[in-house]
């Protein structure tokens, strides 16, 4: 092979796996990026990376930086997930490469016999063949098994730390995989016969160390992967327990309010007798004044919706209360059955959920749009549906966070569902609730009532 053929094969080969690497970068981040920017860190890579012949950590540290580049300026991701899925796809395209050099090595002496140019073509192309293949087989395992539950992480601070964990592992992999490829294949010589043959190498030793290398990425991986996952799960915990806590606050005050209500009730008589007697006396001035405090005390304890269900009421009043201190229109035309078998917690869980991302989603908005917030819902048979409609700025797709969780959570904890639909500057939350009749059997009424549902919508009815 010429020089020439040899630089344009060189030139060929390295900008095959540097866009192949590139297009699996932005796949493991999630984003998308338009053809001419793959032009533009492609082709600047490949051209930086054959400039630095012999050199092979400095391009692959060119390669590297290129990927964070791309993910920065144009994925805009944060330099820290950059770095690490930078030097990861590096890391993996070397070790895939590493594996069939290894292989190659090991078949390539038992074909003396044959035209050793041919062969060596034939090696030289089969083994990029092969390389990409394995290191395609590999990126599609990292995105099936890991890329989904890392890219859906994101806890600030804490995201940073762990992921520090598992960049230094990965970066220490890299840099001892890229020393053992360069001390021993780096050092080869020419035998007599056109063999080339690197010294005092044990290419089975190299086949072994590269799979175990790729074994251990793996297992890295899959260990932040459960890191990630329990951080998650006690994360989420830690919110449930401060909701649980406030809506403990929540129940507490419907029962003082309850309480001081009863106690209203049982002095009513008392009251208009008293202003029976002002009235008999000629005192109108003071009756009047008199219904008027027990108009204001009647006030106090009247909650601002009322659903039927006490502590509902509560937690609505409040809500809706900051969303109204926030120039938010909001209403309310909700009724629920009391008693049932839905906890109180759980109806909590849904509407404190719901109304607080309606609030943050209002809040964002810019001056001068129309702000709301409707909460409704109505009973059908055994099935409680309710909807919280808000305003929100209209772009993008609305984000699903642990809220939203916890509230699909309940949902289907009673055998209903959860959905969101948005139209132009409207999202609407719906939530479907299926009631048990009798708490001691939830589980079989649940199951009972679902399968229901589900022929009705086989059916073509709606809800």
């Amino acid at each position: 092979m010429t020089d020439d053929m040899g630089m344009l094969y060189q030139y060929i080969m390295t900008g095959v796996q540097i866009f192949f690497g590139l297009y699996f970068f932005v796949r493991l981040l999630h984003k998308k990026m338009k053809f001419y920017y793959y032009l533009l860190f492609g082709g600047c890579s490949v051209w930086a990376v054959c400039s630095v012949q012999g050199a092979v950590i400095i391009g692959l540290g060119i390669f590297i930086l290129s990927l964070a580049a791309a993910g920065i300026l144009v994925c805009h991701t944060d330099w820290r997930t950059a770095a690490l899925y930078a030097v990861l796809t590096v890391e993996i395209m070397q070790l895939g490469y590493g594996i069939v050099k290894s292989l190659s090595s090991i078949l390539y002496p038992h074909l003396s016999a044959f035209d050793q140019k041919t062969v060596g073509l034939v090696f030289m192309l089969a083994g990029e063949a092969a390389a990409l293949l394995v290191t395609g087989l590999c990126y599609g395992m990292v995105q099936r098994c890991f890329s989904d539950e890392m890219h859906s992480f994101h806890y600030g601070a804490m995201e940073n730390q762990y992921m520090l964990l598992v960049f230094i592992p990965v970066l220490m992999i890299f840099i001892m995989d890229e020393y053992i490829n360069s001390f021993i294949y780096g050092m080869v010589v020419i035998i007599d016969d056109g063999l080339e043959s690197s010294l005092y190498t044990n290419h089975y030793q190299m086949l072994v160390m590269q799979l175990l290398g790729i074994a251990s990425l793996f297992c890295i991986l899959f260990a932040y992967k459960k890191l990630l996952h329990s951080f998650r799960l006690s994360t989420e915990l830690s919110l449930l327990e401060q909701e649980e806590h406030s809506l403990n606050q929540y129940v507490e005050e419907a029962k003082a309010r309850y309480d001081r209500t009863k106690s209203f009730r049982h002095d009513i008589k008392n009251h208009i007798t008293v202003v029976k007697e002002l009235l008999k006396g000629g005192k109108l001035e003071q009756a009047i004044s008199y219904i008027e405090d027990m108009d204001d005390m009647a006030e106090r304890m009247s909650f601002p919706c009322s659903t039927n269900n006490p502590v509902v009421d509560i937690l609505l009043g409040n809500k809706l209360g900051i969303a109204n201190g926030m120039g938010i229109c909001a209403s309310c035309s909700l009724l629920l059955p009391y008693p049932c078998g839905l906890r109180d917690m759980d109806l909590c869980i849904v509407l404190s959920n719901a109304l607080d991302n309606a609030i943050h989603a209002c809040k964002s908005m810019d001056e001068g749009m129309e702000k709301y917030i409707h909460v409704s819902g109505r009973m059908q048979g055994d099935f409680l549906m309710m909807e919280i409609e808000n305003s929100f700025h209209g772009k993008g797709s609305f984000k699903r966070g642990t809220g939203l969780s916890n509230v699909k959570a309940v949902a289907e904890k009673y055998g209903g569902a959860m959905s969101i639909e948005t139209q132009g500057n409207v999202v609407v939350l719906h939530v479907l609730l299926i009631i048990p009749q009798h708490t001691e059997y939830i589980p079989q009424q649940i199951g009972e009532s679902a399968a229901s549902y589900g022929r009705k919508k086989k059916q073509g009815g709606g809800l």
